[in-house]
């Protein structure tokens, strides 16, 4: 049987484990930990991007295999005005939903700032908008001002 000493000592030492856990992790969070901005950073947040068409390659990891899509986007006054992907797919179900995918997503993206671009998932495709995002960023980089 343990007596009642025993339990309020075990809260007294659970209570001063969890103050102290909780001040610990109060220390992680804060202004301090921002990363400073770089100069390409700056270009593409400010939205100033050059009129063309960009292309750039993104990859992501299935349960088979890494996948690589090729996106193309054209840009207007930092609008995405025409998209195209294409896919090399090393796996028949990753066939299925990269021809999914790239059947959707002009939906998603025609007529949106290239900055507010964030797909998570396209016509029941969730892995391919990783790949898909990677080559945004690498876009708003080559079309940065």
């Amino acid at each position: 049987m343990i007596s009642a000493t025993a339990l309020s000592s075990v809260r007294k030492s659970a209570a001063v484990v969890g103050v102290a856990g909780a001040l610990a992790l109060a220390g992680c969070s804060g202004a301090a930990d921002a990363e400073p901005e770089n100069s390409d950073a700056a270009a593409g947040a400010s939205g100033e991007y050059e009129n063309g068409t960009y292309t750039a390659d993104g990859a992501y990891q299935t349960p088979e295999t890494v996948e690589q899509i090729s996106v193309t986007l054209t840009l207007d006054a930092g609008i995405v005005t025409e998209v195209s992907v294409t896919g090399d797919p090393q796996a028949r179900e990753t066939e299925q939903y990269q021809g999914e995918f790239i059947d959707g997503i002009a939906e998603e993206v025609v007529g949106v700032a290239i900055d507010d671009l964030d797909v998570s998932r396209v016509a029941g495709s969730s892995l391919t908008s990783s790949g898909f995002n990677s080559a945004v960023e690498d876009i708003k980089s080559q079309a940065a001002k």
